[in-house]
């Protein structure tokens, strides 16, 4: 599969993943979450992978989240049950369930469907200029549910979901949620330092540590994932992008 929206390099045993719509602080539409899942695919299936790296092009932003110009033409242009058939929301739940560890180079923000990516990863790094938002009660939708508490804790997760507030570089490395707080000079040699360690152990070892971990959770991943994702169709659909996101609207799209 050819990319456009993402860039694919591998080193020393371990996969780089980067997002790579600078121009629009890597907004995440469909295209770039498709290659996004084909890239993770891969590179799972690669025996001379043991280790995948997330990151995002540029100094501002691992990625701002979801495309809401895209959004807001489908929410005009389909169905929601037409959306539902085109949406492959799967992608986060198989990237968190990939059986190679995974971390995240956070090289900026991750606001919104960022924030469900970043808390689908492993592990996370981060600078000063890292900041998270899990904006969904904010505007009217539901997600990461399944993936925060694992990463954080429920008391934790609950605070930042109900509340969609920011949480800066001090506060996630405090909270756990960044591994690591390192300036931004270092980052990707604090990344690539930890994702290289990981890749040189046994792969055996390391995947089945993880499968065990993943398999010992109270209520399995995919059960979690799938929860949510019933809720969200059956009982409470996401708000439309024009609802949702009316301030970033009236400002076309500026910061």
């Amino acid at each position: 599969m050819a990319y456009e929206h993402i860039l694919l390099d591998r080193e020393d045993g371990v996969g780089i993943i980067t997002l790579n719509r600078p121009e629009v602080l890597n907004a995440m539409n469909r295209k770039l979450c498709r290659e996004l899942a084909d890239a993770m695919r891969a590179l799972d299936a690669d025996d001379g992978i043991g280790c995948i790296v997330i990151t995002g092009a540029g100094e501002k932003a691992f990625s701002a989240g979801g495309d809401i110009h895209e959004q807001r033409a489908d929410d005009r242009r389909y169905t929601p049950e037409e959306l539902d058939r085109m949406s492959d929301p799967r992608w986060a739940y198989d990237i968190s369930a990939s059986r190679k560890p995974t971390i995240g180079m956070m090289n900026g923000l991750a606001y919104g469907g960022a924030a469900v990516l970043s808390s689908s990863l492993d592990m996370r790094v981060g600078c000063e200029d890292t900041k998270f938002r899990f904006l969904a009660a904010a505007y009217g939708r539901i997600n990461s549910t399944w993936s925060l508490a694992n990463q954080v804790g429920w008391p934790i997760a609950k605070e930042l979901l109900f509340s969609a507030r920011v949480v800066q570089a001090e506060e996630a490395w405090r909270i756990g949620l960044l591994n690591h707080l390192v300036p931004r000079t270092e980052l990707r040699a604090k990344t690539m330092w930890l994702a290289k360690m990981i890749a040189g152990n046994h792969r055996g070892a390391v995947m089945g540590v993880k499968a065990l971990l993943l398999e010992q959770l109270g209520q399995d991943l995919e059960a979690q994932f799938m929860a949510e994702k019933h809720y969200t169709t059956h009982v409470m659909r996401g708000a439309k992008a024009e609802d949702a996101f009316t301030d970033f609207i009236a400002r076309k799209g500026r910061g």
